[in-house]
């Protein structure tokens, strides 16, 4: 029984790495690959320098580490896959909370950045030197892929290929949002880019205000729901360290509990996110 659950979580761990890894097929009317999103996730974390394969590995490391530790301590191979299983996905919620911080930190700043770009078109800087600026002037959190616009700019002198870098280093809607409406007045020009940014700021103001005030009201329900998935692991984890109680698990009824235990929290656990989740800006502008 102890073989047939390993072979199963290595598979499953093959699976993972077999569909992040293998070079995907160029997307055909506008489709994103499963590689882009992750992609995407990474440049909101802030990890620029992480490639999806590089996440996949980690999290085969990780779950790798937690398999050894696990058995070396409690000598019981379910309960160490139970661990690894849960280890193995801990580098992906470890992204995802800092992409979901980082999206959170941006959503205060993006009005800052659109009122400085309507400050400078409003002076008379060109588009290019507009944006630029804002890696000198702009909020510290978002200087350096603009101070990469600058450069990139200036070494090409290509504006659309500039904006399409600078829109793939933001990874952000609301950042697609401003490319677009930059490339648009680059090329029909007009004299209303001033006013629509500052409709723009102002929406984007309403927007984070209310979107605060529903986050703070939904968070003890998302804790006490996470706590509550948490809270079995956690006991198990305990009982792992008295051998009375391992050597419950080490037969085929004590690991059929365990996979159905993990299953029912796994379903739980989504429903309950899928439910309570506000809706999130998806980027359509890519």
């Amino acid at each position: 029984m102890g073989a047939f659950v390993g072979l199963c979580l290595g598979l499953g761990l093959f699976l993972v790495w077999r569909s992040l890894t293998v070079p995907a097929p160029p997307p055909r009317d506008g489709r994103v690959t499963r590689r882009d999103r992750v992609a995407d996730l990474l440049a909101q974390a802030g990890l620029d320098s992480v490639t999806p394969a590089g996440l996949v590995a980690a999290c085969l490391a990780v779950g790798a580490f937690a398999l050894s530790a696990v058995l070396l301590v409690s000598r019981s191979l379910p309960i160490a896959v139970a661990f690894a299983v849960i280890a193995t996905w801990a580098p992906v919620t470890l992204v995802r909370f800092r992409a979901r911080q980082r999206r959170r930190e941006l959503r205060e700043l993006w009005p800052e950045v659109v009122d400085n770009l309507a400050s400078g078109v409003r002076a008379g800087l060109s588009l290019p030197e507009a944006l630029s600026q804002l890696g000198v002037r702009g909020p510290v959190e978002l200087r350096r892929p603009f101070q990469r616009f600058g450069e990139d700019y200036r070494a090409t002198g290509r504006f659309f290929d500039s904006l399409d870098r600078l829109k793939a280093a933001l990874a952000d809607p609301v950042g697609d949002r401003i490319v677009e409406s930059l490339r648009m007045a680059r090329q029909v020009g007009g004299s209303d880019l001033g006013s629509l940014l500052r409709t723009l700021s102002a929406f984007l103001r309403e927007d984070a205000r209310t979107r605060a005030e529903l986050e703070t009201r939904q968070g003890w329900t998302v804790n006490a729901a996470r706590l509550a998935v948490a809270a079995p692991w956690i006991v198990l984890g305990m009982l792992a360290l008295r051998p009375q109680a391992v050597e419950a698990y080490n037969t085929a009824a004590g690991a059929l509990v365990l996979a159905v235990g993990g299953a029912v929290c796994v379903v739980a656990y989504r429903l309950m996110i899928r439910i309570g989740r506000l809706p999130e800006d998806e980027r359509v502008l890519r």
